[in-house]
């Protein structure tokens, strides 16, 4: 075997290992991370198909799309961080901020254009402003000198 084929082999090999070192908050936020990207696909054909957009996809619907997407790789990104400096409130606040952002921008979107469920559009922007939140929080908590964030392992 060459020195690259076992490399990759015990590269993989140890994959477990990590992701068993993780806390329960680094874990959520990479599950719910992945979970939310998963289902941005599934939207994604969805919207394609539904009899609802038959004369094409919102704009504002195509923007929940994008920012679910997006901020999936933000919680993906938190959930990693944390499993560097699990106890970082910056970093837990930024992941929760995350979600609340998915709720009441993206799925609130949904839920209006799909359903006619308009009573929560008043909190859209409030999605806006928790995901601008989120970044400022994981900004905040990848600056803080005390204790610096390592994302990759020497």
């Amino acid at each position: 075997m060459s020195s690259s084929h076992l490399s990759s082999s015990s590269a993989v090999a140890s994959s477990p290992k990590v992701l068993a070192g993780l806390g329960v908050s680094s874990r959520l936020l990479l599950c719910l991370g992945a979970l939310s990207a998963g289902a941005s696909v599934v939207f994604s054909a969805a919207f394609a198909h539904l009899p609802v957009f038959a004369a094409g996809v919102p704009t504002a619907v195509q923007t929940a799309l994008s920012q679910q997407q997006f901020h999936s790789l933000g919680l993906l990104l938190v959930g990693l961080a944390l499993g560097q400096r699990p106890a970082s409130r910056a970093l837990r606040v930024s992941g929760g901020l995350m979600l609340v952002g998915l709720v009441l921008f993206s799925f609130n979107l949904y839920a209006r254009h799909i359903w006619g469920f308009d009573t929560f559009r008043a909190l859209v922007p409030w999605g806006g402003s928790a995901w601008m939140a989120a970044w400022l929080c994981l900004a905040g908590a990848f600056v803080q000198a005390d204790a610096p964030v390592h994302l990759g392992r020497s």
